[in-house]
């Protein structure tokens, strides 16, 4: 069974910052995980670039759309070096000649089955989100993600009849066909279902859009609505609408079959994940994605991370500072499956130093070191087996399972506690069996099988560490694994894993 994972693509009208570093991580973790269980995976991520809001930006700067879409992507895509990521596409809507063809071809057969008609309208448009909202979904009139009020909007457009899918669209989601998590998403979904839902605009004025945009297919006044032109990325990349009649392979193999399609996205882009997707999927008589997974917010001090109000944390730079594994850690090991997380620097070197430098490092540093004092750095096979081994090795037994079930439930600080409680059942291993003082009982010449099967746990132990967290920290995980495999039937020399980053 294949596992196509895929992130959002972000508007790119400034540099990333940290809260989109959480989603693609995430993601990152989910692909990792699934390629190290055996199974197919393709990876998506890419940048969203037909959009007003990169129009006005570009304008603000006083340079073409284009230089400023082509600078601000090229960040985004760099940083797969930084956040060690594994990403297998990177989609840009802008240039990507598979995306134009895609949405003309999706757009096609939506209209085939009859679900658009052109009217005219008014309606209160915020431009940070790039959507309309009705008055009741404003909060004091404002815009409830961005805190704007949207400006009025008269012009004619094409409307896509999404009406005509809510009751199907319950039933999928209620049947969990469509699986929307967590619960209270699901809940929010259905809710909105339940509310009646309108028909919406997917069109917008070659002019009010200066230009920029898809065109829509018969219609040069118009442009394609930004959202539905980014939505059809996962369907675009995989080489829908391309040239030739047959379907692309891609399409076939990852979006067609009987594999999982997993959506990982914000809570504020909710609906257009989980009811204008999958009703233009619907209409189109394409399949649905299998899971839509929702995250919350990263905060500072409290508000949303935002490019728009300027207190961007910049993962690059952020990295740069505290390196990849710490800032990964922060994000998997910090953020709950529900409810903001609250971003400090004093915050993700504290955990840092807790848990890499303090734990993970500092585990492997003595387990090394003492096969190196007590047995020349050799490995020894275990003859016997003591209480607190058969432990360790008990708890090492659940950990794949353990990080498993946290995973399939979306839950990352669960699955990285998994792999910790590797640590503290190894640190608990040593306090027992106390192996200096086991070695010590060596003096007179006979060798200790209580030593040599804590010291061969203990190894153990640390290389499934290693082993298990190469989808949260790929490049620590193989420095420990490197450090616990013998080469020339030695281990290596042990030096510290992970600096303090507090000193």
């Amino acid at each position: 069974m294949s596992y196509y994972v895929t992130t959002t693509i972000p508007y790119v009208n400034a540099r990333p910052h940290l809260g989109f570093a959480l989603e693609l991580v995430q993601a990152d973790v989910l692909a990792r995980h699934r390629r190290s269980r055996g199974v197919a995976v393709r990876f998506l991520s890419g940048t969203d670039e037909n959009s007003l809001k990169n129009v006005l930006a570009a304008e603000a700067e006083g340079v073409a759309v284009q230089d400023l879409v082509d600078r601000n992507a090229a960040a985004f895509a760099e940083l797969a070096k930084p956040l060690a990521l594994s990403f297998d596409d990177f989609i840009r809507t802008s240039r990507d000649p598979r995306h134009r063809a895609g949405v003309a071809h999706l757009w096609a057969r939506c209209a085939e089955a009859g679900d658009f008609y052109r009217q005219a309208y008014t309606g209160l448009y915020c431009v940070g989100c790039e959507a309309f909202y009705g008055r009741d979904e404003l909060v004091d009139g404002r815009c409830p993600d961005h805190g704007t009020e949207p400006q009025e909007v008269s012009e004619e457009n094409w409307f896509f009849r999404l009406s005509r899918y809510q009751e199907q669209l319950r039933e999928l989601i209620t049947s969990g066909a469509l699986r929307v998590e967590p619960v209270s998403r699901r809940n929010e979904v259905l809710a909105l279902i339940d509310s009646g839902l309108r028909d919406f605009s997917v069109s917008r004025s070659r002019a009010r859009a200066r230009g920029w945009g898809i065109p829509v297919p018969g219609d040069e006044d118009q442009v394609v609505y930004v959202w539905w032109d980014a939505l059809g990325n996962y369907v675009t990349s995989l080489g829908l609408g391309g040239e030739g009649d047959a379907p692309a392979e891609d399409f076939q193999r990852w979006w067609a079959g009987d594999g999982e399609r997993v959506h990982l996205v914000g809570k504020g882009v909710l609906r257009f994940h989980a009811v204008y997707w999958p009703a233009m999927l619907l209409s189109a008589g394409l399949p649905l994605p299998t899971r839509v997974l929702v995250h919350d917010y990263l905060t500072v001090s409290g508000r949303k991370i935002s490019k728009s109000a300027g207190d961007v944390v910049d993962p690059a730079e952020l990295v740069a500072r505290y390196g990849t594994d710490a800032v990964r850690w922060w994000l998997l090991r910090e953020v709950p499956r529900v409810g903001d997380a609250d971003f400090t620097e004093e915050r993700l070197v504290a955990r840092a130093d807790a848990d890499l430098a303090d734990g993970f490092g500092n585990l492997v540093h003595r387990v090394v070191t003492m096969v190196h004092r007590y047995r020349n750095g050799v490995v020894p096979e275990a003859a016997v087996e003591t209480t607190a081994t058969a432990e360790l090795r008990a708890v090492c037994a659940r950990a794949a399972g353990r990080v498993d079930a946290a995973l399939d439930a979306f839950d990352y600080r669960a699955a990285a506690a998994a792999v910790w409680t590797l640590v503290e059942e190894a640190n608990r291993c040593i306090d027992r069996t106390r192996p200096w003082e086991l070695a010590k009982s060596e003096r007179g010449g006979a060798r200790s099988a209580a030593l040599d099967a804590a010291l061969a746990a203990l190894v153990s132990a640390c290389r499934q560490v290693g082993e298990e967290l190469r989808p949260f920290l790929p490049d620590a995980a193989e420095r420990i694994v490197e450090r616990c495999t013998p080469v020339g039937g030695v281990l290596p020399t042990s030096t510290p894993l992970f600096a303090k980053l507090g000193e």
